[in-house]
Parts: C-alpha cells; structure tokens; sequence
C-alpha cells in the first residue's frame, strides 16, 4: 500500500482532489487530501510545507502528487521527508532564489496561454476568466460546486524567494493535462526541460485534471507507482 499525498493550488482546498480521493483508495492504498493555509497572510511556503509535513505524520511510502502552485511547496516537503516520488501535475517548477510573483514573467507563461488562445481559435481575455481557462472541462455539476465556494489565495507565498538552492534529489516525474489553457503543454514541456531537465509526459484533460479526468489520473499514478 503506498500513501498519495495530495497538494493543492491556489486556494488551497483539499476539496480539489475530492473526487481523486476514492479512486486511490479503491486501488488499496492511503489517500491524504492537504488543506494549505492559503487564506493566511502570514503563511508564506515554510509554513505550506509544515502544513503538509503535519498531515503526513507517520505515514512511510510516501507519493506526494503536487498540482499548480503546488509545486512551490512540495519539493520543500521531499528536503524534510524521505519521499519515494514527486509527481508534479500541470505544475509551476520554481528556480532557487525566485519567487513565484517572478515566476509568471519569467516563464513567459502570459503570452504562451495568450498563443495558444489564438491557435485554438478562441480570444484571450484581458480579465483572467477562471471557467474558460480552468473549468472548460469540468462536468457542470462539479464545476457549480467549485464556483460556488470562497477561494482565497494570500500573495504572501508568491512574494518571498523560493528557498532551496537545487531541485531536491528525490525521484521527479511530469504529468501535463495537454488540454491545459493555463499552462499549455508546449510552454510546460519547455520550462520542465531548462529547470529540471526531465521529459514531460501527457494526459488527456485542462488544468484541474483530477476534477474532469478522476479515474484516469488516478490511473497514470498507478502506473508511475508500478513503473
């Protein structure tokens, strides 16, 4: 039985991975949804990590899966734990010494989801609109649920200096939703080969993949854990 440790976003919601949840533990192993303290301006990512690290507790044969900004934070947890594989999903891969709020503009990401507007025939927005570029895949049902709840993201992560000096010595892999409007899969695949200089591999879907696609995140999982 392994333990999938599962990391949010923005927002922090452990509800994100809800629907995640039940297919992990369907396959025989432990499944721990994290709550980040992203509502707190006093949090910063020291603090993301201990939230983390307390959810673990004793628990070995750790899989921590990281999504979105979630992969500020989880590479901190694997300097403190001994972690058997970081799965990063649609996931930021930081720089030492960068911080996030430097991350958007280094990475270019703004005009790479502004291209891939364009290419997929749609406008892009001066205003981020989060069920264009997050929610296009959702059913409806869950898509009501997310929208209908209070997301609060505090810039206090996004503004501090990521803290390691290089990537953790941990086994790494890169599961990109290729549907991803937020961070298309050509700008991921570029980012994840200049800063970690791993392959990136693919999966049908948008950004919040374990909202639309469950079963067959829960599935590429298996298969990492397999190998």
């Amino acid at each position: 039985m392994a333990t999938y440790i599962l990391i949010p976003g923005a927002g922090g919601q452990a509800w994100y991975w809800h629907r995640l949840v039940p297919e992990l533990r369907a396959r025989g192993h432990d499944a721990v949804a994290v709550d980040l303290p992203a509502g707190d301006d006093s949090a910063g990512l020291a603090e993301y990590a201990d939230t983390v690290v307390e959810a673990i507790g004793e628990r070995k044969d750790l899989i921590l899966v990281a999504q979105s900004m979630g992969g500020l934070t989880a590479p901190l947890v694997c300097e403190r734990l001994p972690v058997d594989l970081l799965v990063l999903l649609n996931a930021m891969v930081p720089s030492p010494g960068e911080t996030g709020g430097e991350w958007w503009e280094r990475t270019g990401q703004a005009k790479a989801m502004s291209d891939q507007a364009i290419r997929e025939g749609r406008t892009p927005t001066v205003e981020f609109d989060a069920e264009e570029y997050f929610f296009h895949d959702v059913p409806d049902e869950v898509k009501a649920v997310a929208l209908s709840q209070e997301t609060v993201q505090s810039s206090t992560p996004f503004a501090e200096p990521w803290p390691l000096h290089k990537w953790p010595s941990t086994p790494t892999v890169f599961l990109q939703a290729r549907d991803d409007r937020f961070f298309p899969l050509d700008f991921q695949r570029r980012v994840v080969s200049e800063r970690l200089g791993i392959t990136v591999d693919e999966m049908p879907g948008g950004h919040l993949v374990a909202l639309s696609r469950p079963q067959e995140l829960a599935d590429r999982l298996e298969a990492y854990r397999t190998g």
